[in-house]
């Protein structure tokens, strides 16, 4: 079971046929002032594996700061289905949504764990907005 991607957005969704649809990556926010929240982070990891790995998978979702401290947990569990004669990789999709708190400037990350082993970190960096500049300012 391998991880093919993983990515933060602003929107994203798995059709009736599993085809995934993602709008808005990015890596970068910014907020007027700290301590801050997100609003509707959604994660998108797409895993495959074969056909020996049909069955169901622990998955654990950590969200941290750069000193490692948990803000966010969660886990649960994805099933893979025996799939049709021939074929022989087995994939999933899973979006999930978070209203991410920010307390200070810096990188954070999701941690993504699959069956007890992490397998990769998708990062997040919060800076603050700069103010626009006032109208009239700077025009002779």
């Amino acid at each position: 079971m391998k991880i093919d991607f993983a990515v933060v957005c602003d929107y994203a969704l798995i059709d009736r046929f599993g085809k995934l649809s993602v709008l808005g990556v990015f890596q970068n926010v910014w907020v007027a002032s700290f301590p801050a929240v997100h609003p509707r982070v959604h994660l998108v990891i797409r895993l495959k594996g074969t056909r020996t790995e049909v069955g169901e998978h622990d998955i654990k979702i950590n969200f941290t700061d750069s000193r490692g401290k948990q803000l966010i947990a969660g886990d649960g569990k994805v099933n893979f289905s025996e799939p049709p004669a021939g074929v022989l990789e087995i994939e999933a999709g899973a979006v999930l949504a978070f209203d991410i708190p920010l307390p200070e400037p810096g990188r954070y990350q999701f941690e993504i764990t699959i069956d007890g082993t992490i397998q990769t970190t998708v990062p997040v960096v919060a800076a603050q907005a700069q103010a626009p500049p006032a109208e009239g300012a700077g025009s002779d």
